[in-house]
């Protein structure tokens, strides 16, 4: 006879090897296991409020998942619910410091604590793949990193307090501060989604703290380009004392092409990074910039995608770090 647990059979281990033979654990193992209907489990394990299920009969069927290791089916309960419980972010080239890292970070903890998992896709999200996700997994939710970066963060007063804006004028105004009146914007080589965005908000920068224009200065690679560029510059530019680069990236390699042509870092030009990375800490002279920490922003994006009220959430302000190279 095989035992009784509960009140229900207990399945004999060759069942329970069969079980595991077969697959994936299903719902109706897990029904044979705790001795119910196929539909008592499901009620249970989808906590149905509409059901009563005794106390003794939902705890019988919670312990046969749990021995089983039963994982309920993605696709089944994304056809029940209308959506999968997967979040999707699209993450462009080009967005990879601190902001990028710290803003994923948060997402994911969210989704988690809320039973929803994340899917990032790195690279350029083309409508085709995108329309690829939507039909295959059925997402709760999709994002692009640079649209939520720019959102709500227009050029508006109220946008210069905290958002997008006022971390382009913190390095602006950093430099600024230091007595560098004639500055550059260092940027790469080709467009990246918050490229025109970035430099409308220094320029504005500049214009309100009444310093002229700023020039614009692109750093190309390979080291040898971008030295031969940044010699070029200088030569049509000598009133520039200071870089205000894209990101951690142009920076070091401003600070490589200054570096190639003698030109000295701070005495004779001033590098100021963006989006703090690690490397920036371990360059000659290590790199002054602007540290931005955008954990909450996904944390408030994540409770946003599920409906949940995200009172009590509010942005990070971005902050400089001060090194050598300013």
């Amino acid at each position: 006879m095989t035992p009784l647990v509960n009140g229900a059979r207990r399945p004999t281990d060759r069942e329970y090897a069969d079980m595991g033979r077969s697959g994936r654990v299903t719902l109706s193992d897990v029904a044979k296991a705790s001795g119910v209907s196929r539909a008592t489990v499901s009620f249970v394990l989808n906590d149905d409020p509409r059901q009563t299920i005794s106390g003794a009969t939902r705890e019988r069927v919670l312990e046969a998942a749990r021995d089983l290791g039963y994982v309920p089916h993605g696709i089944a309960r994304a056809l029940r619910e209308g959506s999968s419980r997967i979040v999707v972010l699209n993450v462009d080239w080009g967005i990879e410091g601190n902001f990028s890292r710290s803003y994923v970070r948060g997402l994911d903890e969210e989704l988690a604590q809320h039973d929803h998992v994340l899917l990032v896709r790195h690279g350029h999200a083309a409508p085709e793949a995108t329309q690829k996700i939507l039909d295959t997994i059925v997402p709760r939710a999709v994002f692009r990193l640079g649209e939520v970066y720019m959102r709500g963060h227009g050029p508006i007063e109220e946008d210069w307090d905290n958002g997008f804006a006022a971390n382009a004028a913190l390095q602006i105004g950093h430099l600024a501060e230091r007595g560098h009146r004639r500055i550059a914007m260092a940027m790469p080589d080709h467009d990246f989604p918050l490229t025109e965005a970035r430099l409308g908000f220094t320029r504005e920068t500049a214009r309100r703290l009444d310093l002229p224009p700023l020039e614009r200065l692109v750093v190309p690679r390979p080291r040898e380009a971008g030295a031969v560029a940044v010699e070029a510059f200088l030569a049509a530019h000598p009133e520039v004392t200071a870089l205000a680069a894209f990101d951690d990236d142009i920076a070091l390699r401003s600070l490589t092409a200054l570096r190639d042509l003698g030109v000295r870092v701070p005495e004779d030009m001033a590098v100021m990074g963006f989006d703090e990375t690690e490397y920036g800490s371990l360059s000659t002279p290590a790199l002054t910039t602007v540290h931005i920490d955008a954990e909450v922003l996904g944390r408030i994006a994540a409770r946003g995608a599920l409906g949940i009220d995200t009172e009590g959430l509010a942005p990070v302000p971005a902050r400089v770090v001060v090194r050598a190279s300013v």
